[in-house]
């Protein structure tokens, strides 16, 4: 693809990304890499801070928004945020995502799923503190650029109380008390999320790490987490906003998540499990949902900018045509090493990405 000699009225970055969801080519294609925790690096804080602050967050989103031009801010935090609605002990690393204390979980033996009941979200500073997030963020967008908040599936929260190893145990020996917890937190999601749409994000995206065949086989994942995904996504719908996906594990599941979930788009890594490379992925389900990606963290981090240039290229030759299409890392950068890299991804959109009419 190659800058279009016509000159094109240049869309501001919500008619664009409207472009690419409704399967339409826009001026360019839209474009942001996943600079979320380490925007705290731009505004001089640690990760705890910028992650319990939303004054500091909000600020360090902005600032990457502003600084590199994204066309759109996911609200990734981190992935232990919505488990402080159950008590869940975290530990907070100055320079890294907060994680749960794994040595003190709230699921330590099989006999501790009962401890996971419906709660109210509003107990949870964490749940309230990305509320806040959400919603300063819609008031400063003023319309001009999508806010997609973002949200750990009800699977993924399971694995933040329960040791994980222990928890794929668990889910082969007792899959009926995994999916009675994991359906007890989804109740809890889904006020959530119901509060979260009611700031004005555009949009909800659900983390479905298990969806994936390097984590779990097909089967088990729509077993465990299915039916609680599909009502997740049906109410998001029901409150007006898209339904989308990031999932950056291997051999992902699409057919089963659209089945599911009918999103909107899916931000991902690497291409489903039945496609043998991204431009087979863009044949088969471009013209179902938008795909968001799928340029490699590490590439855009320590890659050369031949490299860097290469591989934004061919997710756009591959992905680009017809619209249904943003450019994005397949997962989020965590280095401020990766920032000259994610600039070059942006120019690269502007540039090469540029539709011809």
């Amino acid at each position: 693809m190659i800058k279009a000699e016509l000159e094109v009225r240049e869309m501001n970055s919500m008619e664009r990304v409207l472009k690419a969801l409704n399967h339409e080519e826009a001026d360019r294609v839209p474009v942001y890499p996943l600079l979320a925790g380490v925007s705290r690096h731009l505004i001089g804080v640690n990760c705890k801070e910028w992650s319990t602050d939303a004054e500091l967050c909000v600020k360090g989103l902005l600032k990457a928004k502003e600084d590199f031009d994204l066309d759109c801010i996911v609200t990734l935090i981190d992935l232990s945020l919505e488990c402080d609605a159950w008590g869940q002990e975290l530990v907070y690393p100055d320079n890294e995502p907060a994680h749960p204390n794994y040595k003190n979980q709230v699921i330590a033996t099989e006999d501790d799923y009962d401890k996971i009941q419906y709660v109210d979200y509003r107990n949870s500073e964490r749940m309230m503190m990305h509320i806040e997030v959400c919603r300063r963020l819609v008031e400063e967008a003023k319309g001009e650029y999508p806010v997609i908040a973002f949200v750990f599936g009800p699977l993924g929260i399971l694995s933040m109380l329960r040791n994980q190893e222990e928890m794929y145990v668990d889910c082969i020996e007792q899959p009926e008390t995994v999916y009675a917890a994991t359906g007890r937190i989804s109740q809890t999601l889904k006020d959530y999320c119901h509060a979260i749409m009611e700031t004005g994000v555009q949009g909800i995206m659900f983390d479905t790490l298990f969806a994936s065949g390097s984590i779990m086989s097909k089967e088990m994942w729509d077993e465990l987490e299915g039916d609680w995904i599909e009502e997740l996504s049906n109410q998001v719908r029901e409150d007006g906003g898209l339904v989308m996906i990031h999932n950056c594990g291997g051999n992902i599941y699409f057919d089963a998540q659209i089945k599911r979930m009918q999103p909107a788009a899916i931000s991902f890594l690497y291409p489903p499990d039945d496609c043998a490379d991204l431009a087979e992925t863009k044949e088969k389900y471009g013209d179902v949902t938008t795909l968001i990606g799928a340029v490699a963290p590490t590439t855009v981090t320590v890659g050369s900018p031949e490299s860097i240039d290469a591989e934004c290229r061919g997710n756009i030759d591959a992905m680009a045509k017809g619209g249904g299409f943003m450019l994005a890392t397949g997962c989020e950068l965590i280095s401020p090493d990766a920032f000259a890299g994610a600039r070059q991804m942006v120019e690269i959109a502007k540039t090469y990405g540029v539709y011809q009419h």
